[in-house]
């Protein structure tokens, strides 16, 4: 298990190095050349029909041996087996080659680097329920630096495959069972998209639904909210809603973050400049709240040597800032791999693992009353 952990966070600082050393060597144009595909964009098929009945095509499922969801720190189980909600989880972005704009769904390295962040992630859900996070073309680091139009194709090529990757889910998951959504990054895009075509248009669907996170992107509440089918989580027991935060310690410089932002259209065609973002604050479960570290029960934290993993109690603080940025204080140490303008972005998940735990088994709890 230790083990695991290590090749966990080996697979965050991959990803973190591919974003900090581009950025502190070339600047921001020059990222993009290193990093944004050369080839243009290679339309492939569309996912068939019931692919994802492929066992294969699944990182963590109930049945499958192995499942990297199921990791926990120590102090912590997953729940039974067949108990509790269905949960559906997208990983963030694991491929980080120029060579595509979408990764092959079958490359090894991108696979096993996404079964590390389950590691991490995924597995704050694990005493909720059970856990399915499907593979997926999905597109590459690169495609977040441009905005050419073969960086939408490349997402929308990775949504096609997420939206049958669902349908699969409500298979296995049967017709009443409780839902929780979850994602980060890339996976936290997919999931607003998910949210705006298929639970905003099915009124059962969306009935059964605990809580949506969507971490790791921001939402406007202005021009997508209306659109996703949910409300904002206001309340620390609330169902049905959508939490949402991103990670800066302070002093923060969310420029890079609030600019791109800014120049986008929300869900309702309108531009989201200077729109709010929602902010929820995970140790409270409320939006736009301040909290004190004390209110922290666990962030997930390396050992030195990166050969073990603890829970570090009451030593994070959060607070909702300007625009909706989560603020961290001066952040924890977990190494040197935070993102340009103090972004923990990495981590927005480990910073609060036993809080998030905690919080989607409260709502599960509120749901099923």
């Amino acid at each position: 298990m230790a083990r695991k952990f290590l090749y966990f966070v080996t697979a965050m600082i991959v990803l973190a190095i591919a974003a900090l050393l581009a950025y502190r060597l070339y600047g921001t144009e020059l990222m993009r050349i290193a990093m944004v595909p050369s080839e243009t964009f290679q339309a492939q098929r569309k996912a068939p029909a019931n692919i994802y009945a492929r066992k294969i095509l699944w990182l963590a499922r109930p049945d499958r041996p192995g499942n990297p969801a199921l990791w926990t720190p120590e102090g912590y189980a997953p729940g039974t087996p067949g108990t509790g909600a269905a949960i559906f989880f997208i990983h963030p972005t694991s491929y980080i080659s120029r060579d595509h704009w979408n990764a092959p769904i079958d490359d090894p390295e991108t696979n096993a680097r996404a079964e590390l962040f389950l590691r991490g992630q995924a597995s704050a859900f694990n005493g909720a329920g059970d856990i399915w996070a499907p593979r997926y073309r999905q597109a590459t680091f690169g495609a977040f630096l441009t905005s050419e139009a073969d960086s939408e194709r490349a997402l929308a090529l990775a949504y096609g495959d997420v939206t049958a990757a669902f349908d699969r889910f409500l298979k296995e998951a049967g017709p009443t069972r409780p839902i929780i959504l979850a994602g980060h990054s890339q996976g936290a895009l997919h999931l607003t998209r998910l949210l705006r075509d298929r639970i905003a248009t099915d009124p059962k669907l969306k009935a059964r639904i605990v809580a949506a996170y969507v971490v790791g992107w921001p939402v406007s509440r202005v021009t997508d909210l209306p659109r996703m089918g949910l409300a904002e989580c206001r309340s620390a027991d609330q169902t049905g809603c959508i939490l949402s935060w991103e990670s800066f310690s302070e002093p923060a410089d969310p420029s890079l973050v609030v600019e791109t932002y800014d120049r986008t259209t929300g869900f309702d065609g309108q531009p989201r400049k200077g729109t709010p973002m929602i902010c929820t604050n995970p140790l409270t479960g409320t939006a736009d709240a301040s909290a004190p570290a004390t209110a922290n029960l666990g962030t997930l934290v390396p050992s030195a040597d990166l050969s073990s993993a603890t829970l570090s109690v009451g030593n994070v603080p959060a607070r909702c800032g300007d625009r909706g940025i989560l603020l961290i204080g001066e952040g924890p140490d977990l190494g040197p791999y935070v993102l340009p303008g103090n972004n923990y972005h990495v981590y927005d998940y480990p910073l609060f693992w036993a809080n998030v735990r905690a919080d989607a088994n409260r709502r599960l709890a509120a749901f099923t009353r």
